[in-house]
């Protein structure tokens, strides 16, 4: 298959470079194509080589990376998703599956005219690896692979046959979700990520400092997982509520087998895979404060939670920390011209996105 990938960073050249490693024709498309090799190699975490790929093209033309392409995988983070979706629309064309790595950030709403248009829209609920980059451009660590990944597509009715193509790219089994809906929902970083955040700048004022970079995982507190399991139990309280079947929206404290404060404070400061990830901070001088450029604060709350605490909106549920969450972030964090996405829709116009097709 001829595969064109949007987005350089962490999961997309892991996955260029296993699709590639395939056989399968991968391009790139990159504003920095001079930093890329087309010989792609991936690393465990021991330094050892586990493949390479082999890309087609390296591109910083949109028009030639979308031309012949039977999927386009973007990896870019949500709030480019309006930004790309207007500059691929008079690009793409009918049957051009086009999947969001990973799905949520409203991907939905952002690629609907290209939906209209005659364009699969599919996401993956979570990425099918955790990557990190080696060196740009050249080389990937994957440092840990899900035992299966979760696809959700608009229509839904081409979600199994997707889920089929992506099994033979990836050699891993892949399950078919009811709805997108069940991928825009997931209580992954929009939930992760902020209640971290919220736990851990929540007192922060200008002029503060902190003496070094926080680990984001492995300095978790249970502070955090007390906010982080009162959102997820109240975006679960929403899934109940809305007339379509979300029971593969898993739960934080399911997916995590934890379900008290502490059990889910040590769960997360044990995973392998997080272990030396920092938060998002810069230094000033000698100490540091938040990044609040981070694409941990805006993407995650703008087009993550904000999302979510919408859509409660629409159906009339009542979610209080979520709210004292995105309330923090709107004081704290959030400047004049900041994009924010919004969903504006009555509830008939909701459910009818995610409609058998």
């Amino acid at each position: 298959m001829k595969i064109t990938i949007i987005g350089g960073g962490n999961i997309g050249t892991l996955m260029a470079a296993e699709a590639a490693a395939k056989g399968h024709e991968v391009t790139m498309f990159t504003s920095r194509p001079g930093d890329w090799n087309k010989e792609i190699q991936v690393y465990n975490n021991a330094e050892e080589p586990l493949r390479t790929g082999f890309l087609s093209g390296i591109t910083d033309s949109l028009e030639e990376a979308l031309e012949a392409a039977d999927y386009v995988w973007v990896t870019l983070p949500a709030q480019l998703f309006s930004v790309f979706a207007d500059k691929m629309l008079p690009l793409v064309h009918k049957g051009q599956k086009i999947g969001i790595i990973p799905g949520s950030g409203g991907a939905e709403f952002a690629f609907r005219h290209l939906i209209e248009k005659g364009c699969v829209l599919f996401g993956l609920q979570r990425v099918h690896s955790i990557a990190r980059l080696r060196q740009y451009g050249k080389s990937v660590y994957e440092l840990g692979r899900k035992p299966e990944m979760h696809i959700g597509a608009i229509p839904a009715s081409d979600t199994a046959g997707i889920c089929r193509g992506m099994e033979g790219i990836f050699d891993m089994p892949c399950r078919a979700l009811g709805n997108y809906l069940s991928v825009t929902l997931t209580p992954s970083n929009p939930i992760l990520h902020t209640t971290r955040l919220y736990s851990m700048f929540k007192d922060y004022k200008t002029g503060d400092a902190y003496p070094e970079q926080i680990l984001f995982y492995e300095e978790w507190t249970v502070g955090a997982s007390e906010m982080l399991l009162a959102c997820d139990a109240e975006l679960q309280k929403l899934c109940r509520v809305i007339p379509l079947d979300l029971s593969s929206v898993v739960s934080l404290a399911d997916y995590y087998e934890s379900r008290t404060a502490d059990a889910m404070t040590e769960k997360i400061r044990g995973i392998k895979a997080f272990k030396g990830l920092v938060s998002p901070m810069k230094k000033v001088n000698d100490a540091w404060v938040p990044d609040w450029n981070s694409r941990y604060f805006t993407a995650d709350f703008p087009f993550g939670l904000k999302i979510m605490k919408d859509i409660a909106g629409i159906f009339h549920v009542e979610t209080p920390n979520i709210d004292m969450v995105w309330d923090w972030y709107e004081d704290a964090a959030m400047e004049d011209g900041t994009e924010v996405f919004n969903v504006d829709l009555t509830a008939d116009e909701f459910l009818n996105l995610y409609k058998e097709q």
